[in-house]
């Protein structure tokens, strides 16, 4: 095994903070047998992959299973990557096809939790706002902050599911067009058209909050 202990000197003797081995090279040192390699993978995607299947799913026990389901499906396919996109780009589409396979299994059976997620108490919060109690007084600036913060999020999730993942895997996620074209298997124009589509959408769903807007921004 020499190129193994070449591959972990290279991953964890001299590397730098500001030069952290890439996400390809850490997955081809798991494959030559370096678990800690994996769990540098794990660390960088575990939350933004969870977050992102939250917002797909809308519960929080669904998504953590998901995720790892995910990661396993990673593990299991890890010998298949040939790099022909970014290995962010083939976790995400991993993900996705999850989320779908989930939604096809439960297109008979949601609930009204599921449908309308922004109604539910504090024990099973929305996945778009985390309601964090503050023990400072609610001025009537906060509150029409908080007001309009969860308006987003309502708008967001009553966005066309198509819309509402391009919006996501952009404003939330941060993945530039190209990739998220790669994850949802559309081009990249049809990526954008979705996303002009869900701001405009958004833009009239929130058109009652734009003197508001205006208040907190003086």
């Amino acid at each position: 095994m020499p190129r193994m202990g070449v591959v972990r000197t290279r991953l964890w003797g001299s590397v730098s903070d500001s030069e952290q081995p890439a996400d390809e090279e850490l997955l081809e040192a798991f494959t030559q047998g370096d678990a800690r390699a994996f769990e540098t993978l794990l660390g960088r995607y575990r939350a933004p992959i969870y977050n992102f299947i939250l917002r797909s799913v809308r519960d929080r026990e669904r998504a953590a299973d998901l995720t790892q389901e995910t990661f396993l499906r990673v593990v299991q396919r890890a010998d298949s990557f040939r790099g022909g996109s970014k290995l962010s780009t083939w976790i995400y589409a991993i993900a996705r096809n999850l989320c779908i396979d989930h939604g096809r299994r439960m297109v008979f059976r949601r609930h009204q939790s599921l449908d309308a997620p922004m109604k539910q108490s504090e024990e099973k919060s929305s996945p778009m706002v985390d309601r964090v109690p503050s023990p400072a007084p609610v001025t009537d600036r906060d509150a029409i902050a908080k007001e309009l913060q969860i308006r987003i999020a309502e708008a967001v999730e009553e966005l066309p599911d198509d819309q509402r993942e391009v919006f996501v895997l952009r404003q939330v996620q941060g993945l530039p067009f190209k990739d998220i074209a790669e994850v949802v298997g559309a081009s990249e124009n049809t990526v954008k058209s979705r996303m002009r589509y869900a701001l405009e959408r958004l833009q009239g769903a929130l058109a009652e909050y734009q003197d508001y807007v205006r208040e907190l921004s003086a």
